[in-house]
């Protein structure tokens, strides 16, 4: 259901983007004054000391996050989380990724496998903030690219899918659970 919601949005965004771009004009004035202008970038190019940072800048800042940090610039995903969200992402530590079979990170990392990694990363992504009143046990909450992750309690600690949250981290845009496990989604 997010995923319906999700595409039409970057659909959207990339019409709005194009429509605002001015055609190309042969003349020399406009030759100069492209090669001059900088080049475009999405919401992750914007500079900003002042607010607090968003999901994919609290993750670039933490030690632990860094092979996530990597997936999700392979999976082209970080104007995406960039963008105003709101949005809950699971995130797994670096150490829950090394208890994967060896190579797997490898190969996600791959070109040809951006659809498998994106929809690894989509399953650790939820549009919306999830904490307080909304992590508690049983509740289920569909994900960015499809299947449903289930919270469960055990005293004052929560598990999404059977792994704890070790840590939450608000950021500008959403919250951040991080998590020492990768969740697998759903076979299709």
């Amino acid at each position: 259901m997010k995923r319906k919601f999700v595409i039409p949005a970057l659909l959207f965004a990339v019409a709005v983007y194009a429509c605002s771009t001015p055609a190309a004009d042969n003349s020399a004035a406009s030759t100069e004054a492209t090669s001059t202008a900088a080049p475009a970038t999405g919401q992750s190019g914007v500079q900003d000391d002042v607010s607090n940072p968003n999901v994919v800048q609290v993750a670039v800042s933490s030690k632990d996050h860094s092979t996530l940090v990597t997936a999700v610039k392979a999976a082209g995903l970080v104007d995406a989380l960039s963008n105003a969200g709101p949005f809950t992402v699971f995130a797994p530590t670096n150490a829950a990724f090394d208890k994967l079979p060896k190579g797997t990170v490898e190969d996600l990392l791959k070109p040809e496998k951006k659809g498998d990694l994106e929809n690894i990363l989509g399953y650790h992504t939820y549009v919306g903030v999830l904490n307080g009143a909304l992590l508690q046990d049983g509740l289920e909450y569909d994900m960015v690219f499809g299947g449903k992750v289930k919270i469960t309690k055990q005293g004052d600690k929560a598990f999404v899918n059977g792994k704890e949250i070790v840590a939450t981290i608000t950021a500008s845009n959403g919250v951040i659970h991080v998590i020492n496990d990768v969740l697998l989604p759903p076979a299709k």
